[in-house]
């Protein structure tokens, strides 16, 4: 696998369009590829900006979630969320590389990541060509930060290993392969978290990836998520009082 980050202009509020600033910065993307692309610059262009001074950024955070733990409830005064089935601190939002204002998540990345695979392949003349609408998280008991996928198109999310065997003949029940989000760690990796000016990445030479000629079904797209009650760590989830923000209402 390969992963190439792309070095773009310092993306400001001025930026209108996400398909203008894709298709002055991505060169020959080649069949069989993917493109990563920050949510950071897909919300600027969408306009979900807000100054920072203009707004308290526990209000937002209230506003913009699914669910909420309040920041208080831990040292790091930061607030942990849910939103669209993700688990996530301050529900995305953030001011890292806002020039002065709190950057939300896009309005409908799926919508967003739709939009950039049809242009890419319009604009190239491609079949096959995945888009990842990317973040950052932190994750349990391990220090530092890594990608998450939050929106996909264009490709499998998940490789299916169940009924297969491993190495052994052992046959496997419950194994299946987060080639999204393993994918969008590896772009957030060579894009960075902070002054690099890197919000894209082509990831390419990924055989095992299986692309898809249409955006994600609703019925793909729930395979990918699990509801918290059915969820692995479900003590875990349910052990603590959830509040519910604006976006689950």
């Amino acid at each position: 696998m390969k992963v190439k980050s792309i070095r773009t202009h310092k993306i400001t509020a001025s930026d209108k369009d996400i398909l203008e600033i894709v298709g002055k910065y991505t060169k020959g993307l080649k069949e069989n590829s993917i493109l990563a692309v920050t949510s950071k610059i897909v919300s600027i262009c969408e306009g979900r900006v807000i100054k920072q001074n203009g707004v308290g950024k526990e209000k937002l955070i209230k506003k913009e979630c699914d669910w909420y733990l309040p920041s208080k409830s831990n040292k790091y005064n930061v607030a942990l969320t849910i939103k669209n089935n993700i688990m996530v601190s301050s529900a995305g939002i953030d001011a890292s590389n806002g020039n002065g204002f709190y950057v939300l998540w896009p309005a409908d990345p799926q919508e967003a990541a739709n939009k950039i695979r049809k242009y890419l392949q319009q604009k190239y003349n491609l079949k096959n060509t995945g888009v990842i609408i990317t973040d950052s998280k932190s994750n349990l008991l391990r220090r530092g930060a890594s990608g998450i996928a939050i929106a996909h198109s264009g490709f499998s999310a998940l490789n299916n290993y169940m009924g297969k065997c491993d190495c052994f003949g052992y046959k496997l029940k419950m194994t299946k392969a987060d080639v999204v989000d393993s994918l969008a760690i590896s772009a957030v990796l060579v894009m960075g978290e902070g002054a690099e000016q890197k919000p894209m990445a082509v990831i390419s030479d990924i055989p095992f990836v299986k692309f898809c000629r249409s955006n994600p079904s609703s019925k793909e797209l729930s395979e990918l998520k699990v509801k918290m009650d059915d969820d692995y760590h479900r003590l875990l989830l349910k052990s603590v009082k959830w509040k519910r923000g604006g976006c689950g209402r």
